[in-house]
């Protein structure tokens, strides 16, 4: 997952009600202070990752680290010319602002004080500056937070970092000052090629909060909701992530989700082994998907590396599909460390991933088309830098002689240009407000300028399995000017099928860098050429092709339901069964004979089926009340020996209505005696 970081936004007197001269606003290294380990304070330096190859590298591509991560967006950070392009742009907007862009993308330099000046002509390529976010940082990175399970030297670490995050976040890192390399086994008493720690942290998603939440330290959230510029050349009034404006919210939105709560098996039939996480099917942070496990060894065999069935591989693969080309046309391979295999290998894995991220399901009832797509990931889809990022839906009509009636969301791969006209399209928007606006002399409503954005204009991004509208409230990722309902994680679009129409197909696709943005990095640069180059680098590679996250072809006849989606959790039994609710024939209005099964529940008990028009998420008799209001009993049962039991669902007059739905028995043995299923969301066709 590519992180172009936190560009911050200038900082104006709150009450300012004339227009600013259109030019950078006067800011300082002071209103991009951020706490954590500070420049020119380790007593070693972040070495560059060349020094990590002669034990790291060249014995098996399938398991070693450098070959993979030097392939990742993390490796080339720094070598991005997208990155190259909105650093000057950011600069231009608010002095120094790249400073605290460098901070994240080029992290052993910023250390090193080389972030001076701000447009990154200061970084020495000799001494790795440009290998981005390195092996060394990484694993060097002590946890913020004081636990008895981390190294005990990390207390010393903490006790002599002056300022320390509060919640993670900008690159916020707290490095050791000295060459300790942290991981998270235990290399045993006689390991000596460097000192060690066994760091638990570095299993931990919150590791990855340190870049993969943005917020604006200049902007600080008001009484009203809105978010205003703090005076100039002072610090932020607080550290904490959620007092400032978010920019980006990644490793909030899994904190929000399902995963963040207990491990997610991901096993279907379409992926018997699991989605993500190798040799694990049941996922839960970030490194298990973005780093799945392998059996392998993580050093050289010379050295005596054991094999591990846990073993990490350095993916770190997200959505981004192009910009390793252009990095790879700009850069020698003997600097990047990248080549004809790692490339397409590290492309190969995108699009993996890009498949596994959703589901797409459609039905037909009537003259109605309906599309849906499923999240599956652990965050929004998509989620991370909205600038340029997004995801639309392309649906084509046919005819008996297979000629195309109409299409929607048509993209022209010649001119990068999409048809918005009545298009789904998942994306993120930021803008200006009028105080904003008047304050920096740019124009009210949607704006790329990154460092001057204070308002979210657009969100309807999905959002991942266990969405609640106050637990992504809580971390300013709710939706906006989009309605998601409790532990929605799928939207739907229905469309109006065509005269003549007899067959369809739909297309779910995803665009890193669009045509309305590159041409913002181009058009915008007057400092150098960087906007010029990366808009060369979009054209020359395909102009960011789409990739397809998923399709279908479906032929237009008959009635054909979506299937059923779970979600949420269901209560562990007594007997520590996990029980299941799952539909059991066709959701038609017009057929008989659909049912909800009830599995793996107590034997013998009684269990009622309940429905509601409306989903909810809160704590039940030690489980979850997934219905909302109006809620109805709509049947009853005896489960058998095995705990389980079918009950029939009368359908008549709920045809092109949803409902949901959770079951609810008697188990003596658990709290509150009583047991639940999870829910179970339907959609009946006519």
């Amino acid at each position: 997952m590519r992180t172009l970081l936190a560009l911050i936004v200038l900082a104006l007197p709150a009450l300012a009600v004339t227009p600013a001269p259109q030019g950078p606003v006067p800011t300082t290294i002071e209103d991009f202070h951020a706490p954590g380990t500070q420049p020119n304070r380790l007593l070693s330096p972040i070495y560059p990752s060349i020094n990590c190859t002669g034990c790291h590298s060249g014995y098996d591509p399938d398991q070693e680290p450098y070959e993979r991560w030097s392939a990742s967006m993390k490796a080339q950070s720094a070598r991005d010319p997208i990155f190259h392009a909105a650093l000057a742009i950011a600069n231009q907007d608010a002095t120094g602002a790249g400073e605290y862009c460098l901070r994240c993308h080029a992290p052993g330099a910023w250390l090193d004080g080389r972030s001076t000046p701000p447009d990154g002509t200061a970084l020495d390529n000799t001494l790795g500056d440009y290998d981005g976010v390195t092996c060394h940082l990484c694993h060097r990175m002590v946890d913020p937070f004081p636990a008895p399970e981390n190294p005990a030297i990390d207390d010393r670490v903490l006790l002599y970092t002056p300022e320390l995050p509060v919640t993670p976040n900008n690159a916020q890192f707290v490095i050791d000052p000295q060459d300790v390399r942290r991981g998270p086994f235990d290399l045993g008493p006689n390991f000596f090629f460097h000192d060690w720690r066994q760091s638990p942290y570095h299993q931990e998603s919150l590791m990855c909060a340190t870049c993969h939440d943005l917020s604006n330290p200049t902007l600080s959230k008001q009484l009203d909701g809105s978010y205003q510029l703090n005076a100039l050349n002072q610090r932020a009034p607080s550290n904490n992530k959620f007092d400032q404006f978010p920019v980006e919210r990644t490793y909030s939105e899994w904190t929000q989700s399902q995963y963040a709560r207990l491990p997610v098996d991901t096993r279907d039939a379409q992926h018997p082994q699991g989605r993500f996480g190798g040799n694990k099917y049941a996922v839960q942070s970030c490194q298990d998907c973005h780093m799945p496990d392998t059996t392998g060894q993580g050093c050289a065999p010379v050295f005596g590396a054991p094999v591990r069935s846990d073993l990490p591989l350095h993916n770190f693969n997200g959505s981004n599909n192009w910009v390793l080309l252009a990095v790879r046309a700009l850069w020698p391979d003997s600097e990047t460390g990248l080549t004809d295999s790692s490339v397409t290998k590290a492309l190969q894995r995108t699009a993996e991933m890009h498949d596994r991220a959703s589901d797409l399901h459609t039905s037909i009832d009537g003259n109605e088309f309906r599309v849906r797509v499923v999240n599956q990931t652990g965050h929004k889809l998509p989620t991370g830098y909205t600038e340029g990022r997004r995801a639309w839906l392309n649906v084509k009509w046919f005819d008996a002689q297979n000629n195309l009636i109409s299409e929607v969301g048509a993209y022209d791969p010649a001119t990068a240009v999409l048809d918005k006209v009545g298009t789904k399209i998942y994306e993120g928007e930021l803008g200006l407000d009028a105080q904003q606006a008047a304050a920096t002399g740019r124009p009210v409503g949607k704006s790329f300028n990154f460092v001057l954005v204070n308002t979210w204009l657009k969100d309807n991004r999905i959002p991942p399995r266990g969405y609640t509208s106050t637990g992504f409230q809580s971390v300013q990722a709710a939706p906006v000017s989009a309605a998601y309902a409790e532990e929605q994680y799928w939207d739907e679009t229905a469309y109006t099928i065509p005269a003549g129409a007899v067959r369809v197909e739909v297309a779910l696709r995803h665009q890193t860098t669009t045509k309305e943005y590159i041409e913002f990095l181009r058009d915008t640069n007057t400092t150098n050429n960087t906007g010029t180059v990366a808009y060369n680098q979009w054209v020359q590679h395909g102009r960011s092709a789409p990739a397809l996250l998923d399709q279908a072809s479906v032929t237009l006849s008959g009635q054909q339901p979506l299937p059923s989606v779970e979600y949420g959790v269901s209560k562990t039994t007594s007997l520590a069964t996990t029980p299941r609710l799952v539909a059991v024939g066709s959701p038609s209005a017009s057929l008989a004979g659909f049912g909800l099964r009830v599995e793996a529940a107590i034997p013998g008990s009684q269990v009622v089926l309940k429905s509601s028009t409306t989903s909810a998420s809160v704590p039940f008799n030690g489980g979850t009340l997934y219905l909302g209001a109006a809620q109805q009993v709509v049947g009853r049962a005896q489960l058998d020996s095995a705990g389980s039991a079918t009950i029939t669902i009368p359908t008549a007059g709920l045809g092109g209505q949803a409902r949901n739905y959770q079951a609810f028995f008697r188990d003596n043995g658990a709290s509150f005696r009583y047991g639940l299923t999870h829910g179970l969301h339907v959609r009946f066709v006519n």
